[in-house]
C-alpha cells in the first residue's frame, strides 16, 4: 500500500510538472524538496529522441516548444542560434570539440563519427537530458551546426542556447 502510494505520488507530481512545463533543467538546480525523492533522476531523463543524427545533411529541426536551438533549418528568432566556426583542419577540430563539450558538467558523448559529434547532457539534481548534437559541414568549411534540445518539458529558460554559448566561447579559446 506504502508503495502503491509512493507510485502514484510520484506520477502525479511528474504529470503536473509536464503539463505546467515545470521543473525544467533550470529549475531542477534549485528544487531540492522535488531533486530529494528518491527515482526522480529516472523519471526526468526521458527517453532518446528517435531523430537525432544527421539525415539528409541536415540536423533535425527544433519543436514549436522554447527549449530547443537549432543553426540549420526554418530560422527563427526564438530557435535560431549561429554554427560555430573554426579554422583549423577538421580532425583536429572534431578533437578539441569533444575536449571542450566532455569539460563541460554534465556531458556524456554517446556518438563521435569524422564530422558528427552527439552528447547528452544530464542536470545534476533532476537528471533531466538535453541532446546536444554538433555536425561539420562539408559544403560549408570551417562551419560546425549545432542543435540542444531538452526531452522533457517546455521551457528551459535558455539553458540550451547558454550551454551552446559557453562551448562557442571554451572552442574559440
Amino acid at each position: 500500500m506504502v508503495k502503491a502510494f509512493k507510485t502514484w505520488m510520484l506520477a502525479s507530481l511528474l504529470g503536473a510538472c509536464l503539463l505546467f512545463g515545470f521543473p525544467t533543467t533550470a529549475h531542477a538546480e534549485t528544487s531540492p524538496m522535488i531533486a530529494a525523492l528518491p527515482g526522480f533522476k529516472a523519471l526526468f531523463s526521458g527517453s532518446r529522441p528517435s531523430n537525432i543524427g544527421v539525415k539528409e545533411g541536415r540536423l533535425a529541426p527544433c519543436p514549436k516548444s522554447p527549449n530547443c536551438v537549432v543553426s540549420q533549418g526554418d530560422e527563427d528568432a526564438e530557435h535560431a542560434i549561429a554554427p560555430l566556426i573554426f579554422d583549423s583542419d577538421m580532425a583536429s577540430a572534431v578533437a578539441k570539440l569533444r575536449e571542450v563539450v566532455e569539460a563541460q558538467e554534465g556531458s556524456n558523448v554517446i556518438e563521435q563519427t569524422d564530422t558528427y559529434l552527439y552528447a547528452e547532457f544530464s542536470s545534476k539534481l533532476m537528471g533531466f537530458v538535453d541532446d546536444v548534437e554538433f555536425y561539420f559541414s562539408p559544403t560549408v568549411p570551417g562551419t560546425i551546426h549545432v542543435r540542444s534540445a531538452s526531452r522533457l518539458g517546455q521551457s528551459d529558460l535558455g539553458v540550451n542556447r547558454k550551454r551552446i554559448e559557453a562551448i562557442r566561447t571554451a572552442f574559440s579559446a
